[in-house]
């Protein structure tokens, strides 16, 4: 009878150590990385200030705008009169996406414009490849990844 408890006991603490170290292995939910309602991030993100602007990408890069915070896709957009940053969203949002934004893709970015770092950027709410329109955020600036709306 001991016997049989004591392989029970043993049998109940493998099970719980597997399923933690699978659990831990899968990393779960990671939430929003910074990139949430709410954060300063994108408190940042003012309607008052949307612009809309077109050109050439020239670069794509991961960038991390505020420490502690995931990474996310930045592009530097050539048009016209210049360069200038455009933050798309959070690097594990904006890769799941179909339409992918390269350089050299002619593009029209809508968002609001902000100073970052000393220089003028816009935090993206749309962006128009050819016939394809990534939607990041809708017209208050919530994020397309919050999963939520007012």
């Amino acid at each position: 009878m001991k016997a049989r408890k004591i392989i029970g006991v043993v049998a109940v603490l493998s099970l719980i150590l597997t399923s933690s170290l699978a659990f831990a292995g899968w990393g779960g939910w990671r939430g929003s990385g910074g990139w949430g309602m709410g954060s300063p991030y994108n408190r940042m993100y003012n309607s008052a200030t949307v612009v809309t602007v077109s050109g050439t990408v020239e670069t794509v890069d991961k960038i991390t705008p505020i420490k502690g915070m995931y990474s996310g896709i930045h592009l530097v957009v050539k048009t016209e009169k210049e360069s200038i940053d455009i933050h798309l969203g959070p690097e594990w949002y904006i890769e799941r996406l179909d339409t992918k934004i390269e350089k050299g893709d002619k593009v029209e970015v809508k968002g609001s414009k902000i100073t970052y770092e000393g220089k003028p950027a816009v935090i993206a709410a749309e962006v128009k490849k050819g016939d394809n329109t990534l939607i990041l955020r809708d017209s208050a600036g919530i994020p397309a990844w919050a999963g939520w709306r007012r």
